[in-house]
């Protein structure tokens, strides 16, 4: 399948391959090793976004960084964030970065089965296996599926994404996959993996068709308004002649019986056994002024390693490559924030994982594309920075309680945010889709949501945020509200028939919400900034910077 490259602040490359069902003896590809001759394992350093990346072999190199124990067992088990249960809080809160020598030709398959072992030796992890029924989305054949068998039957199946026309002022944006030779159980998998942000529960082959088929399907991308759109739901229907309804299912989980927090050290002298590689870099890079229409900070990376960065102004690049906050940037001159560039680059072949297999491309995570945004700086813009830590007077976000709503946990869950509707299925976007940010919390302590909350929020919280609450224990909810970037946009109202009542123009818009709205609509509760005496704080010292790049 074609990897779908997200912004900088989401750029993963977490490779989720089907495991043999749990319980289940491996299969023969991974009657191999099962450990990693040498890893090296500690908490992930501070960043600005913390996303999971890698979990992939390269040349003779497994890595994946930002990790919590819940990625951990949810990639390496195979079983979805949700059936995870048991545990203390900070399995889906502390993160950490592993880098491990692998023995030549390791598998995906046994790569797993070695995260496995290793969270076992080094975290003194037990876990068992099981079933239990939870919700899903069931796939279920229709009347007449309209399917037809592969026209080649002996090509590996997978579902390819083809690249659409851009949309027309005011049409709803559709994605499109062709798949070929696709099993029921490859594509209950694709979708769970793709249809975002309709599905955020596991997807399960109910249709008891066999065999390998040929199909295209197209659905809308974001939620559609009342009639404008195809639903993920209604192009099942409508184009494969198939039902995806939620229900319950009976579903593979882990429970968590034992854990360690602080894995043991590394053996000695893990630093000569796998040396860090040297900083990423382009091998060459075109910088150009923006154009002065476009509006929106973005980067993608493609399969060939070109990394494209488009409206980005200096004190942008240097915040974000840094992992630094816009305000902790000392030292900049007026100019910084004022002139926006593109740059499209092409990486070197030095991936971070090690190196490339034959005929493989650069192996490029978000941690490579900052250092190599840090080293064009430094050479096309002649940046040089050091860090340090200062002691200020500051500003936070508390939050407080206003009149809580929500309801204590189950302690049987564990504690984690997700995308996407509770267990009762109700999803405010489908009335308004402008309520584009759905997330489902559960067994999370105030604290916890405190630490989280930057990052739900997106662009609405800049600063810190503490618990002032002054609420125990752990709460089950679900928060909604609107993106920044969208707060401040309508959208018709849905129609109603007939009706001939007169109603005011400014009821037929849906308007948006922005997350201090929904916190204390929904849940009860206040964002509030508050001033904080003498906080020491890490800061990036500018020490030189020019404002034009050197000739491309």
């Amino acid at each position: 399948m074609t990897r779908i490259v997200r912004p900088f602040a989401a750029l993963t490359c977490l490779a989720l391959v089907a495991l043999p069902a749990l319980g289940q003896s491996p299969s023969p590809a991974a009657a191999g090793p099962t450990a990693f001759l040498a890893a090296d394992v500690h908490p992930s350093p501070k960043r600005l976004h913390a996303e999971v990346q890698g979990g992939v072999v390269h040349g003779d190199r497994y890595y994946i960084r930002a990790a919590t124990m819940v990625d951990l067992l949810s990639a390496n088990y195979q079983v979805d964030p949700s059936s995870i249960f048991g545990g203390p809080a900070w399995l889906a809160f502390d993160r950490f970065d592993i880098l491990a020598k692998v023995p030549p030709a390791t598998s995906e398959e046994n790569a797993r089965l070695m995260v496995r072992s290793l969270l076992a030796d080094r975290f003194k992890l037990v876990a068992t296996a099981a079933t239990r029924p939870l919700p899903a989305f069931v796939l279920s054949a229709g009347k007449t599926p309209k399917l037809k068998p592969a026209a080649a039957p002996a090509e590996p199946g997978d579902c390819q994404f083809q690249q659409q026309a851009a949309p027309t002022a005011g049409s709803v944006p559709t994605i499109h996959f062709a798949c070929h030779n696709t099993t029921m159980q490859a594509f209950a998998d694709f979708l769970h993996d793709v249809a975002s942000p309709y599905l955020t529960r596991p997807v399960v082959d109910q249709t008891g068709l066999k065999g390998g088929y040929d199909f295209d399907i197209q659905w809308s991308y974001q939620i559609p308004k009342d009639q404008d759109g195809v639903t993920i739901f209604a192009a099942v229907d409508k184009q494969l002649g198939l039902k995806l309804e939620q229900k319950t299912a009976s579903l593979p989980v882990v429970v968590v019986e034992s854990v360690n927090e602080t894995p043991t050290p590394n053996i000695a002298d893990i630093d000569k056994i796998l040396p860090p590689a040297p900083a990423a870099e382009f091998d060459v890079a075109v910088i150009k002024p923006s154009n002065p229409d476009e509006k929106h900070f973005d980067i993608n990376v493609d399969a060939s390693g070109r990394v494209t960065i488009q409206h980005g102004s200096l004190l942008t690049l240097i915040y974000q490559s840094y992992d630094i906050g816009p305000n902790n940037v000392l030292n900049q001159p007026k100019w910084l924030n004022t002139e926006f560039w593109d740059i499209v680059g092409k990486a070197a072949n030095q991936a971070t994982a090690g190196p490339a297999p034959p005929g493989a491309g650069p192996v490029i995570d978000e941690d490579e594309v900052k250092e190599m945004i840090q080293s064009l700086l430094a050479d096309r813009f002649k940046l040089v920075v050091h860090r340090d830590t200062i002691t200020r007077d500051s500003q936070v976000y508390a939050l407080v309680a206003a009149n809580p709503k929500m309801k204590k946990a189950d302690p049987a869950n564990h504690p984690d945010c997700e995308e996407g509707p509770g267990t009762d299925g109700k999803d405010p976007r489908l009335d308004n889709p402008l309520l584009n940010r759905l997330v489902t919390c559960h067994n999370i302590t105030m604290a916890e949501l405190a630490t989280r909350l930057r990052n739900i929020a997106g662009g609405y919280v800049p600063d810190p945020v503490q618990d002032m609450t002054g609420l125990d224990g752990a709460y089950d909810f679900t928060l909604s509200f609107t993106k920044k970037v969208d707060l401040g946009k309508t959208l018709p109202a849905p129609s109603h028939g007939d009706s001939t009542d007169a109603i005011a123009p400014a009821d037929l818009a849906l308007t948006g919400l922005s997350v201090f709205d929904a916190l204390q609509k929904q849940l009860g509760l206040k964002l509030e900034k508050k001033d904080v005496d003498h906080v020491t704080v890490p800061v990036l010292v500018i020490d030189h910077v020019e404002e034009h790049p050197t000739e491309n």
